[in-house]
């Protein structure tokens, strides 16, 4: 292990935000280039190779994602004796580290050990998603099927159905959108786990249990419980109205990074649009539509530049394709495992113990007072 990095600046060349530009860059391709034209597939072969893959080359990863995408029997069997009840984050979180327990080879941190742990985590969480939502609704898990890709996958391990055409579409742009972002909180936390030398288990275990938090994984869910919020109402601009007066947050409306329009959010918001009507439940789109449109006309978002982010159409997507809302979380692990495992090799590479410099607010030359004193 080299020198601890405290004071230099921290450099990736992963993925790059420009907030006031409204810019995401995923290894030197703009997303407004490469979000509505690439598959998820193609966006995890970038990540962590830099380019690109060519026609062979997605193939052959789409067959390694393919081939790994099963659960253990053991996997399975400790995932049924979780509570019924339990958040699907925490099921995600434990499950992934109890993959690392059953794999005896979990400690290879080498740069080919590390991408083999890439590529089963990134093809296996998807099926732990679906598996517990099943498992929790009574029913036994639906084993994945060969010849479809990530997303179509991953509908079809919801109910055993084929996938609607524009949901797979629909979800596949989102897992491209939200599969890199910077040094976010999740990214740096597994960035700092690698650092410390260990295993890619931990550090991927680190990243969910940071996204679990409502500050940093939550958007989407609460973007979706204010459009079911505003459906009971009845009466949207009503709603929104009142929501201003009590002086309420729109979810999903305005960003912390981003001081312009989100640029996934104007790629994903026809996509859930299309989604909407061939699947035959446009409430969901309309409502957001008409809150988004509410809010452009608003004083407050004028003045601040404050438009619709991504989380906020993501969860339109998410939910129309009938994930409940305490699932979202997970599909964001989904995405994101892949710009996780990209930063986790990055860091693998060149691999320093990340310590950040502290400022120290605390007293100062107190004396020690024995304890028959105080």
């Amino acid at each position: 292990m080299s020198e601890t990095k405290k004071e230099e600046l921290m450099t990736t060349s992963s993925s790059f935000v420009d907030g006031t530009k409204g810019e995401l860059i995923y290894r030197g391709y703009d997303i407004r280039d490469i979000g509505p034209n690439a598959t998820f597939e193609e966006i995890i072969y970038l990540l962590w190779n830099d380019k690109l893959p060519n026609a062979h080359e997605l193939s052959l990863l789409k067959v390694a994602l393919e081939s790994k995408r099963a659960l253990p029997d053991l996997l399975l069997n400790v995932m049924r004796g979780f509570p019924w009840d339990a958040h699907p984050m925490a099921v995600l979180r434990t499950a992934t580290s109890a993959l690392g327990l059953l794999d005896r080879n979990a400690d290879n941190i080498t740069i080919d050990g590390a991408r083999e742990k890439a590529l089963l985590l990134t093809a296996v969480i998807p099926t732990m998603v679906a598996a517990w939502e099943r498992l929790r609704n009574g029913h036994d898990p639906i084993a994945p099927r060969a010849g479809l890709g990530h997303a179509a996958n991953f509908l079809y391990m919801l109910n055993g159905e084929e996938p609607n055409p524009d949901a797979v579409a629909a979800l596949d742009s989102y897992l491209v959108l939200l599969a890199d972002h910077g040094f976010n909180a999740s990214t740096f936390s597994a960035r700092v786990t690698t650092s410390t030398g260990a295993d890619v288990y931990s550090a991927i275990v680190s990243a969910m249990g940071t996204l679990k938090g409502p500050a940093h994984g939550g958007a989407t869910q609460r973007a979706m419980e204010q459009f079911i919020d505003a459906a009971q109402h009845g009466d949207v601009a009503q709603w929104f109205t009142e929501a201003r007066a009590a002086g309420k947050r729109i979810m999903g409306i305005g960003h912390r990074i981003y001081k312009v329009e989100d640029p996934r959010a104007r790629i994903l918001r026809p996509l859930a649009e299309k989604l909407a009507n061939s699947s035959g439940t446009s409430e969901w789109f309309g409502i957001a539509r008409d809150i988004e449109g509410l809010a452009r006309q608003d004083e407050y978002f004028i003045e601040r530049d404050l438009y619709a982010n991504v989380d906020y159409y993501s969860a339109v997507v998410l939910y129309t394709i009938g994930l409940p809302v305490d699932q979202f979380t997970c599909t964001f692990a989904m995405s994101r495992i892949a710009g996780w495992c990209s930063q986790v090799l990055e860091q693998l590479a060149d691999n320093r113990l990340i310590r950040p410099k502290e400022g120290y607010v605390g007293k100062r030359d107190q004396v020690f007072v024995p304890l028959a004193e105080r």
